[in-house]
């Protein structure tokens, strides 16, 4: 279904719009706003199911024991040798 809405753009966005018609991007300026906002919409769901995937992870370390847990300084004991001898 298309819905017939009314818009209003700085001098900058709709310079252009109007520079992307002319130039053949694009059919009309409905349709590069259209694609403008499919792109916001598939960044929006990428972003959500980015950051879904952060929680599980963290929820997921929450069940860690304590007692798997690495030690920052076994961790890090080889990089700070090697910064030591100032091999890299």
């Amino acid at each position: 279904m298309t819905v017939k809405t009314t818009l209003s753009f700085t001098d900058r966005h709709h310079h252009f719009l109007t520079e992307k018609v002319s130039a053949g991007v694009f059919a009309s300026q409905s349709a590069l706003v259209a694609v403008a906002l499919e792109q916001m919409i598939q960044d929006e769901e990428e972003r959500e199911v980015a950051l879904g995937a952060f929680v599980d992870e963290i929820r997921s370390r929450l069940q860690t024991p304590r007692d798997a847990f690495v030690d920052g300084d076994e961790a890090f004991a080889r990089a700070r040798a090697r910064l030591a001898t100032g091999v890299r």
